[in-house]
């Protein structure tokens, strides 16, 4: 996770990555759940996002089930592998 600054200081972005063999275990949807409450409780974070891969369905479906909600795509927002792709953009705001 990284804290923003300045006038996104408040907000911070969560990344992850898990190895293949440890897939579909629930690993990282309780890893995510676990450390935004966390964040939440400990910080004084008011938004946590992520950008996933817009093909990376497991990716929305961790943060789906940790509480995040999708705010749209960001079309042609990354490359990988020479290809450009989209990415979702999912947020988590503090109850």
């Amino acid at each position: 996770m990284t804290v923003n600054s300045d006038v996104h200081r408040l907000t911070a972005e969560l990344g992850y990555w898990l190895a293949e063999p440890f897939w579909g275990k629930g690993i990282v949807t309780e890893a995510v759940t676990c450390l935004t409450a966390w964040a939440f409780e400990h910080l004084s974070l008011q938004r946590i996002y992520a950008e996933p891969f817009a093909n990376n369905i497991a990716s929305c479906r961790v943060l789906e089930k940790a509480g995040f909600t999708l705010e749209g795509r960001m079309r042609k927002n990354a490359i990988k592998d020479g290809v450009l792709l989209d990415q979702f953009l999912y947020a988590r705001v503090r109850d």
